[in-house]
């Protein structure tokens, strides 16, 4: 059996492993899909050190995928499913991609990027879930494989690598410890899984309810699984099917957004009140700031359960602050982990060394972990202040009880639904249009989602913005970007603020929009 599987199969193999709107697969049934998951892409020369990647929606077979990478030593990329397909195109480029996975949702999109130049080194596309002509049904790819069990001696640790955006053009991998391409033997999984038992319980059930290729979503599910968790989940979320679902399926733990804390607390009433939790032991979340009205809701409505924690794709989690800790630190993102430590570093890069302060906050991993962008050394660079010591971009403090608190964020980020969007890549589209002098994409408030996407944009000589100009841009977004990076709304203005050296003045171009707000992000 894959190493990963062996005691939880032996122990309740019969026993639900994973869960989708589709139907349910036990423990033994995943073990002997992912035997053949693995000899089926390895008979199709995929090897250690290669990289797959799989735009698929949150549907069961990803978890068996990221079974076997984890035994093959390859790395996974679980592409945005959002993305439209000259995007989709540049990553399996950029990240060499051998076999690309798809749901049947997104073949449309899978089709017209695999027949792009960019995609010259994809050798086995699978379909997920359907079939479609120019793909392989995933289905038939497993029945056609053997259920061998991989020599232990080979079984290498592989993992994901996810895409982010950043502050210039297009995104960019990250690497971490997990990724795979070395010779780390998949054991070392199980060690790294057992450390989420601080957030959740060994051998729950965690239900998924936001997009598996975030990789806090992949952490508080693919994690837990390697204690024997089994996972519940839903490609789309819906508030009143998901306060349903924790009693019904009997969650134990769940990771959410503020988005999502709001759309609970909007179900109707029956429904509410109908709600026991009984089963629920933690709810976790991160990824966006939270309005302290939704977080005194949800801890009334589910009780001391809700925890909240700070960290990112490069970093993973930096730090935590627990309900009881919040009520008393509202506000702050908790204490740094005990492997991490915080440098608030000033304007002159030296460390600052004094409580409540603000600076730059950069973050060393105790564990001697980091991480590196793919293919982008210039990139790395610029995110670390020295190796093994990074920054997110977030400008914060320590208070003299040692808690972490965010001020403000250095980079321009825009952070819409819990989604992290950064404008240099809609700005470089939006550029490049006829009769667009410059243009500066910024966050505007949105009470629901936190900001929303919006370009001010400057017209050269000629041209005049008007709803005709303004239609023009976004349809061009429509076809170049994915819905949640398109601009909800565009302005136009005579000049965009500049600073003595030509750079655009953002923070000046925010201010009217925030003025009324006590949050500046």
């Amino acid at each position: 059996m894959p190493k990963l599987l062996d005691d939880i199969v032996l122990a309740k193999g019969s026993e639900i492993a994973i869960a989708d709107e589709y139907g349910r697969t036990t423990w033994q049934e995943l073990d002997n899909r992912v035997r053949r998951l693995i000899n089926g892409l390895k008979d199709s020369g995929i090897k250690p050190g290669d990289t797959i990647a799989m735009m698929m929606g949150n549907r069961r077979e990803c978890f068996e995928i990221f079974q076997a990478a984890a035994h093959l030593g390859v790395t996974y990329v679980p592409v945005n499913w959002h993305w439209v397909a000259d995007e989709l195109a540049y990553v399996l480029e950029d990240a060499d991609v051998r076999a690309l996975l798809v749901g049947d949702r997104f073949t449309e999109i899978a089709l017209e990027a695999l027949t792009d130049d960019r995609a010259n080194g994809v050798s086995l596309s699978l379909v997920v879930g359907g079939e479609c002509e120019g793909l392989t049904d995933y289905e038939d790819f497993l029945a056609s494989s053997a259920t061998d069990d991989l020599p232990i001696e080979e079984q290498l640790l592989g993992g994901p690598m996810f895409y982010t955006s950043g502050t210039t053009g297009r995104p960019k991998g990250v690497r971490g410890s997990l990724s795979g391409g070395g010779s780390i033997p998949t054991e070392v999984m199980q060690l790294i899984g057992a450390s989420m038992a601080d957030y959740v319980p060994s051998g729950g059930r965690s239900l998924l309810v936001g997009p598996v290729y975030h990789s806090a979503q992949w952490a508080f599910t693919f994690m837990p699984m390697i204690n024997g968790s089994s996972v519940v989940m839903r490609h789309k979320f819906d508030g009143a099917e998901t306060v349903k679902l924790i009693d019904s399926e009997e969650i134990t733990n769940i990771h959410l957004v503020p988005t999502q804390f709001k759309r609970m607390l909007d179900a109707d009433t029956e429904t509410k009140d109908s709600f026991s939790g009984a089963s629920l032991e933690s709810v976790w979340h991160g990824a966006a700031p939270c309005p302290a009205s939704w977080k005194r809701s949800m801890l009334e409505w589910f009780g001391p359960k809700v925890h909240e924690y700070y960290g990112s794709t490069e970093g993973a989690f930096i730090s935590t602050i627990h309900a009881e800790d919040w009520i008393q630190k509202g506000g702050s993102v908790g204490k740094p982990l005990e492997t991490v430590e915080v440098l608030v570093i000033d304007d002159d890069g030296q460390k600052i060394e004094d409580a409540n302060v603000s600076g730059t906050l950069y973050f060393r991993n105790l564990m001697g972990t980091d991480f590196e962008y793919h293919k982008a050394p210039e990139k790395t660079a610029e995110a670390h202040l020295e190796p093994g010591v990074f920054t997110t971009g977030d400008i914060g403090y320590l208070d003299e009880d040692g808690y972490l608190w965010l001020s403000d964020r250095k980079i321009d980020m825009i952070i819409s639904g819990g989604v992290n969007i950064y404008p240099a890549e809609i700005e470089a589209v939006i550029a490049e249009y006829d009769g667009v002098a410059d243009v500066s994409v910024i966050g505007v408030p949105n009470e629901e989602f936190g900001e929303d996407v919006k370009a001010i944009i400057e017209c050269s000589e000629g041209f005049t913005g008007n709803e005709d100009f303004r239609r023009e841009i976004l349809l061009l977004c429509n076809s170049k970007l994915a819905g949640y990076k398109r601009p909800k709304s565009i302005d136009f203005i005579d000049l965009l603020p500049r600073t003595g050296t030509g750079k655009i003045l953002k923070r000046t171009l925010r201010e009217p929009y925030w003025a009324d707000h006590d949050r500046k992000i």
